[in-house]
């Protein structure tokens, strides 16, 4: 990030967006990802959004300021929201019940040893290269694995999954979140009084308070609460 930063000539507050933006787009459309999958094909949206955080990874590689490498991260967040649960639910879908255990525990190693490597890997590649080409290894890794998707990964559904996808909770969410990140963003610039981080900290917390409203009524929640009557679901969550 601070290569980034001197590289295009912007400030640390502008670049704390290339994670915030992102993690809010992954955040805010995961759910509704994985509800997409169970409708129209787990295989298929895994591959679209493989080939959708490939395209935005060849967008940041190529951005020539950082609005546009911001703008291409929210973009990988759509991808990344489409590819994460469709490839748990793939596993869920093509192994046995005795099996299951085995393959999530793979899925959930390999993403802590990519996540603990992933720094490392990216510091390397800006010492010796530039920062452009940690965007670069995406697009390698996408046609050896969009291959095998198709050839050796069965499509899969959800027979029971209701129709239609919660477009209103998902926009819910992704203003409610991005109201309440941009507003402890600029806190410590601003401080708690203004009248700017005071207005997005409230708009966060009230819409993320609607969301929760209109899930407890919607047809097809992006979110339903009647899972949070488990208290292992609730505790884990918290």
């Amino acid at each position: 990030m601070p290569t980034i930063e001197t590289d295009l000539a912007t400030s640390a507050i502008v670049v704390q967006w290339l994670i915030n933006a992102y993690t809010l787009s992954l955040s805010s459309l995961l759910l509704i990802g994985g509800a997409a999958g169970d409708q129209f094909g787990r295989r298929r949206l895994f591959i679209i959004g493989i080939i959708i955080f490939a395209a935005a990874s060849v967008w940041c590689d190529f951005s020539p300021n950082v609005m546009q490498l911001i703008s291409a991260r929210v973009v990988q967040g759509v991808g990344a929201a489409l590819l994460i649960p469709s490839s748990l639910a793939i596993i869920g879908a093509t192994f046995a019940e005795n099996e299951r255990g085995k393959a999530v525990g793979t899925w959930a190693g390999f993403s802590a040893l990519a996540a603990a490597a992933g720094p490392l890997l990216g510091g390397w590649i800006v010492d010796h290269f530039s920062w452009r080409w940690i965007f670069f290894v995406n697009p390698l890794l996408t046609v050896p694995t969009v291959w095998i998707a198709l050839h050796h990964v069965p499509e899969s559904r959800d027979p029971e999954a209701k129709p239609g996808l919660d477009w209103r909770g998902a926009l819910l969410v992704l203003i409610g979140l991005g109201g309440i990140t941009y507003g402890l963003i600029a806190l410590p610039i601003l401080e708690w009084r203004a009248p700017l981080v005071l207005a997005s900290l409230s708009l966060g917390l009230i819409l993320l308070a609607t969301f929760v409203w209109v899930e407890g009524r919607s047809r097809a929640p992006m979110l339903s609460l009647a899972m949070f009557r488990s208290r292992a679901f609730s505790v884990i969550n918290i």
